[in-house]
């Protein structure tokens, strides 16, 4: 029993500690997560997808994460939640989440030319055919385009593209489509992947580094299976929620990624 005892608050020793750091009345990453002494947060242009992510409205803090048909997640490994809606159905997983985001960014930036995917076969689905008037049609294993739809780039139209890109998009097909990145050159943004069936992704939300020593933190989220709200992960570090960026595996409460699997969009 006591050994049960001392390896529980072992785990949760991190969270405890840096609780105190934290601002609970805090809207978004900016604001409810300070940094540990030292370090600063690396610069990211107003308009860019860094200060979507650090500025996305956040779920009041003590919330849980939900599962897309409303019961709570059983392993809640997280700091804090995303005030991201999910659909009614199990579709928003852990890819379709960061390929969201990053959608969402484009969508407010009118972006439209550059909100394009891969979906697991291989064909590009750009956002413009959709705003076109047209669209996907699956039959089996071949899909094809068909014209005489809605027209626009309009909330639902937007929606209904993304619906389709949850549905035969994955982290096979993102891994696919994205670049390798150096981890020297992370930045919020990057997500560690590992493309397959089952597959996971974690999307890297904010970054900070130590002027004195050149050492790099990390906050990481992720969604997962089955479709969940979008979560700021908690660490086993002494600066949880903040990860140490380094070279090597990196240990997730859900998943472990290998060394060099860093990407980008």
């Amino acid at each position: 029993m006591k050994k049960n005892i001392i390896f529980v608050f072992l785990l949760l020793f991190p969270f405890i500690i840096f609780s105190q750091e934290i601002n609970k009345n805090g809207n978004n990453i900016v604001e409810r997560f300070s940094l540990p002494e030292g370090f600063e947060r690396v610069y990211a242009d107003k308009n860019s997808f860094i200060n979507f992510l650090r500025t996305y409205p956040l779920k009041k803090y003590g919330s849980p994460v939900l599962l897309y048909n409303g019961q709570e997640k059983r392993n809640q490994v997280h700091i804090s939640v995303f005030d991201l809606p999910l659909l009614s159905v199990d579709l928003i997983q852990c890819a379709d989440a960061v390929i969201k985001l990053r959608a969402e960014y484009l969508y407010t930036q009118k972006r439209f030319s550059e909100i394009k995917f891969h979906i697991t076969n291989g064909m590009l689905i750009p956002f413009e055919r959709y705003i076109n008037g047209e669209r996907v049609i699956v039959t089996g294993n071949d899909t094809a385009w068909k014209s005489g739809y809605k027209t626009g780039n309009t909330r639902d139209v937007f929606d209904e593209y993304l619906k389709f890109i949850y549905s035969y998009a994955g982290t096979y097909s993102l891994s696919k489509e994205s670049k390798k990145k150096s981890i020297e050159n992370i930045v919020p943004g990057d997500f560690f992947i590992y493309g397959g069936s089952p597959g996971h992704v974690v999307l890297v939300l904010d970054v900070a580094v130590n002027k004195k020593t050149g050492k790099k933190i990390m906050l990481l989220g992720q969604s997962y299976m089955p479709s969940q709200e979008f979560h700021i992960l908690k660490s086993y570090e002494s600066i949880s929620p903040w990860y140490y960026i380094e070279d090597n595996i990196l240990e997730t409460p859900e998943w472990t990624f290998g060394k060099g699997s860093l990407m980008e969009f």
